[in-house]
């Protein structure tokens, strides 16, 4: 298994993140053991992502060190270090996909949109990752966007899609 080190270079600075959404979240796990990663999925929750500046407040506040933090943040595949597009478009890469050429639908999104797996368009709008299975087989190869899954593409089909979504 490979680990993907995280960059020490800086990234886009995102926009001033407000604290005062989570301050009602953090109190809850002051002095409880075992909560990290509920606590974790209710910050994604409020902004979609896990902002570094409110893992430094979950630091601060319950007395997590960031290493700890980034260490269950980046050990677990649900959590997101960085904003994600409005619309997420996941493509399957199950056996059943992969067999159906599922890369030629990857590869065809990836160069339409400019991005790569895991990264999110410049305007924000879409957000491109392969995942391990949509559980829809018999629509091989198959792709998500938000809530609606599309099924027997070609690359072709999967960016017609991608354009006329919406």
């Amino acid at each position: 298994m490979r680990i993907q080190r995280i960059s020490q270079t800086p990234t886009t600075l995102t926009p001033n993140i407000d604290l005062s959404l989570i301050e009602n979240i953090i109190p809850k796990y002051k002095g409880k053991k075992g909560g990290l990663i509920t606590l974790l999925q209710e910050i994604q929750a409020v902004y979609s992502y896990l902002p570094k500046s409110a893992l430094q407040c979950v630091e601060k506040e319950l007395n997590y060190s960031l290493s700890e933090l980034y260490a269950v943040a980046t050990f677990y595949a649900q959590f997101k270090l960085k904003p994600s597009g409005k619309y997420s478009i996941k493509v399957c890469k199950g056996t059943a996909c992969h067999v159906q050429n599922a890369n030629a639908v990857m590869n065809a999104l990836s160069e339409h949109l400019h991005i790569k797996d895991g990264d999110t368009t410049e305007d924000g709008k879409y957000t491109l990752e392969a995942v391990s299975c949509l559980g829809c087989c018999s629509l091989a190869p198959a792709m998500m966007i938000a809530d609606e899954t599309f099924g027997k593409l070609t690359g072709d089909t999967a960016i017609k899609t991608v354009i006329n979504f919406n």
